[in-house]
């Protein structure tokens, strides 16, 4: 049995404890995935305790089969998704701005922004498997799991995203910062 299966029933006999030792061992991580997502520090803290407050909402009618944590990813995504609807007003224009502002900044961190830019012109598709195994080291299976697709799909999204992106970014810049 994983660490999720004692945690689950022993919230669902009303230990409070349960409860903050289940929030401390994801909080950060499911932080981490809605901030990659949304690029937005106030908006990525919203979303992770809206995706908290939908899991616990819900509770009573879940039934632990895997992990809690790919099942917090997937609201976590779907609630990324909905945000992301609501602030698409933001223009592609404005976000070129920002980074010629940043004429001044080192190296590394127009690297960041560049890569953080053409992660997000990435199919959504892509983006998400990018997301996941990259940024969240989750495994293939893993990512599979959330997205409800097969092992070989995510891996040849991946494949086909490393592609795209060591297309479109320089390939010096690559060599620093590579996938």
């Amino acid at each position: 049995m994983d660490k999720d299966y004692f945690l689950i029933r022993r919230m669902k006999q009303g230990d409070e404890s349960a409860v903050d030792d289940f929030v401390k061992r994801y909080y950060s991580d499911i932080y981490n995935y809605c901030y990659y997502k949304l690029s937005d520090k106030w908006q990525a803290e919203d979303v992770t305790q809206d995706t908290f407050t939908n899991f616990f909402g819900h509770f009573s009618s879940y039934s632990h089969k895997d992990k809690a944590k790919n099942y917090l990813y997937v609201i976590a995504g779907n609630l990324c998704k909905n945000e992301y609807k609501k602030h698409k007003e933001l223009s592609s224009s404005q976000a070129e701005n920002t980074i010629v502002d940043m004429n001044e900044m080192q190296k590394e961190i127009v690297l960041k922004v560049s890569i953080e830019q053409e992660i997000s012109r990435l199919p959504e598709e892509f983006r998400e498997v990018v997301l996941l195994h990259y940024f969240q080291d989750l495994k293939f299976r893993e990512i599979a799991e959330i997205l409800g697709i097969n092992i070989s799909l995510v891996k040849y999204r991946v494949s086909e995203s490393k592609k795209l992106l060591k297309n479109s970014i320089d390939k010096e810049d690559f060599y620093e910062y590579s996938f």
